[in-house]
Parts: structure tokens; C-alpha cells; sequence
């Protein structure tokens, strides 16, 4: 089990989802209470469990579970969590919920992205959840742990059901994946960098300027994102962000004219590595070239994917 502390009771815990230090949960105690921002996945449990343990926190303190989207990574551990912590809730978006109450539906779609085998591989049985122990939060919505104010907004861009939470206590957002990756193996010194997710299936540019936009209005001190953990110098991130955003929207365009499913998916894939490639030079990465090629591999093709399901929908092909 590896976990960071940071201020205020706030902590990231390792998933072990796929490699070291990719995908965190985030967790919150308050006053001897405690919520989970995400969940990552089956496999993930032991460790939120043993996270508890270490801090004194009985699973019935736990008074939360927050998912700020559906996506597996994120998600997929939430029912079998939540019979682990008989008093919580579990708080996702109105878009989400069915999903949580039946997840057949996102099971399937996740075997079709991945393979039945890999997708069995990573995520296991998802385990529903009971409809009684489920809250619908989504724009202007709120929590409260104790004293401690969770403030939600709803968030499209990366997915049509995501939410960002606003922590009253440090003024911090938890983002999910609508700030996309930061990976400590590419920070710097205390220099961090971004780079957007652009996952199926609901990527939309449009909607993710607009929901960076309004989150940083909020002026947030720090965020936290599921990959992975807490960055600062936010302004700067947003910045980079929107404009690698836009970068892929018109890697989509050009590949527009090519009719072919498989070379479309190749050249879209090629040119996200070079886009990342070129950042990484840009912005000086510790990590560069072909070892960040070969690092990314797994993000190159989900972004990729999610340009090729972009464009079909927005030129009538799905």
C-alpha cells in the first residue's frame, strides 16, 4: 500500500490499477469521519481498506464514496467498496446512477474497448450497487463531513457524467480526469506538467473548454487528479491543458478525410504520440522520446480512440 498525505486529512492511495503511481483515490478525513473520492478497481479495495486501518478509521466512520465518474478506473470497485462500509453513500452524477444500480451496460462497453479477457483482467465482477444507498449530485449540489462544505459542478468535456468537487476546508478541487494526466515520473523537479484524456467515449472540446473555464473561476489552491494525486501552479496546467485539447481536436479534423477505420485509429494514434512528444521537448519532461512513447502507450491509444469516436459523432458515422 502506498499512500501520500497531503494538508487538511487529505490523502492519495495507490489503486495498483495497471502500474505504480497511475491511478489514485483520494481520501478525506474529517474529525474521525471519512469520504473516498474514487475508487479505482475491484482489485483496489484491500488497499482502501488497509489505508483506513492505518489511520484509525473504522469502514463505519466512512460516511461517503464519491465517484466523479463512471469510467472503470474510477468506478469500477465502488459496489464491492460499499458493501465493505455499511454506512456510506455513494454520491455520482444522475447520469452515472444507472450504472452503479446495473453495470452490464458499462461492463460491456469496457469489453469492447479493451477484450472480454483484458477487461475481465483488470476490472473482475462489477458489483451493483443498492439504489437506496445512492445520491444524485451534480451542478450546485453539496455534502457536508462534519463542518467540511463539498460544493459539486457538473463537468463535461471528458465524460458527459462528470463531476468536480470543491473542498471547503482547503479550497482545493478534486478533478477527476477533467484536468487529464499528470504523471510524477514526468514532474520536474517541483515542476508538474498535463496532458489531456481524451477517452471514449464522450470526449467533446467544446464542453471541456467550457468546464475549465468555470472551474477556474473558482481560483482553486490545488487540485487533485485520479492520475495522479495533488498539482499546483494551476493556471498554468489550465493553460497548457486547453491548448493540448485543442491540438487533438484538429489532429480529428485532419483525419476526417480518411474513410478506413484502421488507418484513421493509426494516423490518430501516431500523431497523439507526437503531440505528446512535442509537449514533452517543449515544456523539458524528465521523461522524453522513445521511453515516454513506450511509457504512454496505454494513454496514446485511449486518446486515440476517443478522437476516433469524436469524430464519427460529429460526422454521422456512429
Amino acid at each position: 500500500m502506498r499512500v501520500i498525505d497531503y494538508e487538511k486529512g487529505i490523502s492519495a492511495i495507490d489503486s495498483d490499477y495497471v502500474r505504480p503511481n497511475m491511478d489514485a483515490i483520494h481520501l478525506i478525513v474529517e474529525g474521525g469521519r471519512a469520504a473516498i473520492v474514487d475508487t479505482g478497481t475491484n482489485h483496489s479495495v484491500p488497499h482502501v481498506l488497509e489505508a483506513l486501518q492505518a489511520k484509525g478509521i473504522a469502514p463505519q466512520a466512512v460516511e461517503f464514496v464519491i465517484l466523479t465518474h463512471v469510467h472503470l478506473d474510477h468506478a469500477g470497485g465502488a459496489g464491492l467498496l460499499m458493501q465493505k462500509l455499511p454506512a456510506a453513500r455513494l454520491a455520482v452524477h444522475p447520469r452515472g446512477v444507472r450504472h452503479m444500480v446495473d453495470p452490464a451496460a458499462l461492463m460491456a462497453g469496457t469489453i469492447e474497448l479493451y477484450g472480454r479477457a483484458s477487461a475481465a483482467r483488470l476490472y473482475g465482477q462489477i458489483v451493483p450497487v443498492s439504489p437506496g444507498r445512492i445520491l444524485a449530485v451534480s451542478e450546485g449540489s453539496s455534502l457536508h463531513l462534519g463542518d467540511r462544505e463539498f460544493l459539486f459542478f457538473d463537468t463535461p468535456g471528458h465524460a458527459r457524467h462528470h463531476v468536480c468537487m470543491l473542498d471547503g476546508a482547503t479550497h482545493h478541487l478534486f478533478a477527476g480526469d477533467m484536468f487529464g494526466v499528470s504523471y510524477r515520473e514526468f514532474d520536474r523537479g517541483p515542476r508538474q506538467f498535463v496532458f489531456p484524456a481524451t477517452t471514449p467515449i464522450q470526449f467533446d472540446p467544446r464542453a471541456f473548454h467550457q468546464s475549465i473555464e468555470r472551474l477556474m473561476a473558482l481560483a482553486p489552491r490545488a487540485l487533485y487528479i485520479t492520475h495522479y494525486g495533488q498539482i499546483k501552479d494551476v493556471k498554468r496546467q489550465s493553460e497548457d491543458l486547453l491548448s493540448l485539447v485543442d491540438a487533438h481536436a484538429e489532429l480529428a479534423r485532419n483525419a476526417a478525410s480518411i474513410g478506413e477505420p484502421g488507418p484513421r485509429l493509426e494516423y490518430l494514434r501516431k500523431g497523439v504520440a507526437e503531440i505528446l512528444v512535442a509537449q514533452a521537448y517543449r515544456q523539458n519532461w524528465s521523461m522524453q522520446g522513445k521511453a515516454l512513447r513506450r511509457f504512454m502507450v496505454m494513454d496514446i491509444n485511449l486518446n486515440a480512440a476517443g478522437l476516433a469516436a469524436w469524430l464519427d459523432t460529429r460526422t454521422g458515422l456512429t
